[in-house]
């Protein structure tokens, strides 16, 4: 899911620009310095968007999971396995009511991100 991360994450570095990290370079902060305190705070709007949907894409991951963690019952079991083992034992309702609580929580995710995008207020880069 790693992947996910990079675009919103280089994105939100790209629009820091040079000119911050240049000022902090001028009155002696070292290049971590200037990363931590003014990229890093700048940026903090794509680590949350990055965090957000790597997490979202994790949720309904499928095929890693069955092959690296296995099918463990109580222990690895994750809801899109839960969903493809109803289907299989032709259990349609249930399936389908696992998959409408995730149909939900991911849109309640996508809506909290909205709002919070909205709301925080957009440092100037």
């Amino acid at each position: 899911s790693l992947p996910f991360a990079v675009q919103p994450l280089q994105t939100a570095f790209q629009s820091v620009g040079n000119k911050h990290m240049e000022a902090a370079a001028t009155l002696g902060a070292s290049p971590l310095d200037a990363f931590m305190t003014i990229a890093s705070p700048i940026a903090i709007r794509g680590y949350f968007t990055a965090a957000v949907l790597t997490f979202a894409h994790t949720v309904g991951e499928f095929g890693v999971v069955l092959m690296v963690g296995g099918n463990i019952p109580g222990k690895t079991r994750v809801i899109s396995i839960a969903i493809f083992e109803h289907v299989e034992t032709l259990s349609y309702t249930e399936a389908h009511r696992l998959s409408i609580g995730l149909l939900i929580f991911s849109f309640l995710v996508l809506m909290a991100v909205t709002i919070l995008h909205r709301r925080a207020p957009v440092r100037a880069g």
